[in-house]
Formats: C-alpha cells, structure tokens, sequence
C-alpha cells in the first residue's frame, strides 16, 4: 500500500489535534543523546501533556498516561470536524480490566470503527471526557443508536449521549461478550478469530490489538490446562472458524490440541515452544499473513505504529490506527532511548529505496511512515530521529540487470 506525500499533512494536522488535547501529565526523566549529554526534547513533557511532534516520517501522539494516549489517537483518526470525521460510537473501557481493553480493540475494526477511551475504576479522566464530547459520536444503528459502548461500570459519562452497557466478568467471559456485541454491530457473523493465552505476558498480547482491529477477528482467551467455558461456547456456536493463536508457547500443546476440535487452527506467532521476545513476537505478528488474513508487511509502502513494551495500554488505545488511514501493525520498544537491534533489522528490510534512474524517482516510490506512541517517557526524542532515518525512503545502487533493463528502454 503506496503512502501518498499528502500523507504528511494530515500528520501535521493529527499532531496538532494531540498537541491540544488536556491530559494528566508527568514529567519523565531527560533523554540522553547519542553522545552522553542531555539531548533536546522533541515532544517536551508539559503539565497538559506531550506537545506531538510530527518528523518526515514519523508522528507521535500521546502523553504521559494511557488515557492522554488513547484521547490523542482518538482524536487523530476522528477529529469530529465534519460530519464524515465523527464516530458512530465510541468505547470506554477501564484501565483497570487489562483483557476488556484488549479484546475491545476489535471493536475499532470496520464497520464498527469505534475509538477507545480509557475510565478509571469507573470514572472518566479529564481528556477522556472532553474527547468524547469533542468527537460527537453519531450513533451505531445496529446497536439501537448506541454513541457510547461502556465496556463495564462507567458511572460518569457525559449526560444526552445513549450508552450501551456491555457487562464484564473474567477474562474468557470478557471477551466471549465483546465478541458477541461485535458480530451483532458489524451485523456479519464472525469467521475468524485470535486465541490468546490469559495468563500471558502482557507484552506478549499487545500485538493482537492491533491484529484484530485490522481484521475485524474477535480476541478470546484460553489457558494452557483447559478451554473456558465461555471460549468454548462461542467457538462452537461459530460453527469451524479459522482461528489463529498468537503467542503459541503461552497457550501450550494441550490446549492447541483443543482448539482443533473447534475450528482449523493456525500459529501466528511463538510456534517454536519457547517463551518469546516481546519484540521479536511483534514482528513476527507483523510478518505473518495467510491468505487475506494477517499483516503480511515484507516490503515497503506501509504504515506502522511503535509502542513501548512497558505500557501495555497503548496497545488497545493505538487500535484504530491499525484499522483506518494507513492501517498499521503493532511494533514494539523495549526501552524508550533506544531501538532494538531486531526492530532496526526488520525495518531496515521493509525501507523504501529508488535507484538514481529518472523513472526511478523517490516522487514515483512507496513510503513508509510511523505512528509514535506516547511521550518522551515511552518513545525518546533521539529513538523517534532514528526511527525516523529507519523509514525514510533511501536511494541505493542499480543492480546490473536493472541498467541493462534501463538502457533498454
């Protein structure tokens, strides 16, 4: 998917939308540069929140928490400007309930395209109120109308809006119920969905957000020893669906077994029995395509969003920017001040080149671009300048077969 130079501007134009959001800031320690020596910040941690600095490639969005990050992505894909850049319905889930949030990120998916706001044991932060009420959702008619989607106990929401109330439970049966809602919503029955292990590292399912806001595939949950009740259930009632398990090693052989008997089961990522990397499984997530299922990014020409490992809520709020504009996969951080040498490997076989022919021209190429996760605390000033250098669009060498071809023409 070729990312046209227009593309830039509406970078400029979401970074300016974050930069204004109100959000609960922090102030994170001072990035080092590549020298030693204090390095400047880009995005300066401010009392409102990171200011959101949009590079040649990159742009980043966020502040110093999950609800300032989620308000920022929100409002980026959905600055409630015009009528067609309003929501149908907007989800607020609570930070609190890590799997709610997670299997929410599905929601995000077309047709539905809800944003995600975070609560606080129920209660709404201020940018998260004043997102909602700045994006004006429209109203989802396959859920009565519904502008607001309250995943569990929100008791706060801003009055005049209609809430549909979806309640929460345990992890299985979290899911199970966000998967349900979401088939009724898309009003398409559900043919695909993503397995994950529910005691898993946390870092280990972050990929999955922005897999199933891509795909549109329900999140659900198993264990190593067993399949719960409510996983079971909706497999069963989705009569063989193709499912597809994410972190492999986590969920086990025993209960992989399992899965079998309920659909064709395919390995997206951790197949080989052993713990994963969080970095390494996101890329292999990012990788991973069968049929017109999964990512399949190989090559330049993409979108890609870049979270810190450590703060595993960003996964779900960044969710709808893997399902609208340039629909990008999950990549992830270990730390904020630096890029992990699999990460640089990785983007360094997917960066964009032009050779020096004139009908080779870096303006006819493809381009890749980054959506930056978070404050300086998540992403540092000097990792976005390098991750920025990792996409750029590079000039590189004619082979010999390519001049011959060249000349011939």
């Amino acid at each position: 998917m070729a990312i046209p130079r227009s593309l830039a501007r509406w970078a400029l134009l979401a970074g300016a939308l974050a930069a204004v959001l109100t959000g609960c800031g922090k102030t994170g320690r001072q990035p080092s540069s590549p020298g030693g020596g204090p390095a400047k910040q880009l995005a300066p941690v401010q009392e409102q929140g990171a200011v959101s600095v949009a590079t040649r490639n990159t742009t980043r969005l966020g502040g110093a928490e999950a609800a300032a990050d989620a308000a920022a992505v929100a409002r980026a894909v959905y600055p409630g400007l015009t009528a067609d850049t309003r929501p149908k319905a907007v989800v607020v889930a609570d930070e609190n309930d890590w799997p709610a949030a997670l299997a929410a990120a599905s929601l995000a998916s077309a047709p539905v395209g809800a944003p995600l706001l975070y609560s606080d044991a129920g209660s709404l932060p201020t940018v998260s109120r004043q997102t909602l009420e700045a994006m004006h959702p429209t109203g989802l008619p396959a859920l009565g109308n519904a502008q607001v989607i309250s995943i569990g106990a929100n008791s706060d929401l801003p009055s005049g809006l209609l809430v549909r109330q979806v309640p929460t439970a345990e992890a299985a049966a979290s899911a199970a119920t966000i998967a349900r809602l979401r088939e009724t919503a898309s009003g398409s029955p559900t043919r695909q969905v993503i397995v994950l292990a529910a005691q898993a590292p946390r870092a280990l399912q972050m990929p999955a957000a922005a897999l199933a806001a891509e795909s549109g595939a329900p999140i659900l949950f198993v264990t190593p020893s067993r399949m719960p009740a409510p996983t079971s259930a909706l497999l069963r009632s989705l009569r063989h669906p193709a499912i597809y398990v994410v972190d492999a090693a986590s969920v086990g052989a025993h209960t992989l077994a399992l899965l079998g008997h309920y659909g064709h089961v395919t390995i997206v990522s951790g197949g080989q029995g052993e713990a994963a990397d969080p970095v390494d499984n996101a890329i292999e997530v990012s990788r991973f395509t069968d049929g017109t299922f999964g990512w399949g990014v190989k090559e330049p020409g993409h979108g890609l969003v870049f979270a810190n490992q450590t703060r595993t809520l960003d996964a779900p709020a960044a969710a709808p920017l893997s399902a609208s504009g340039d629909y990008g996969p999950l990549l992830l951080l270990e730390r904020p001040d630096e890029v992990p040498t699999a990460l640089a490997a990785y983007l360094g076989d997917i960066q964009p080149a032009y050779t020096s022919a004139p009908q080779f021209s870096p303006v006819r190429g493809v381009y890749n671009h980054g959506w930056l996760i978070g404050d300086e605390s998540a992403i540092s000033s000097v990792t976005q300048a390098e991750l920025d250098s990792l996409l750029e669009i590079s000039p590189r060498r004619q082979s010999p077969e390519e001049a011959a071809v060249t000349q011939a023409e």
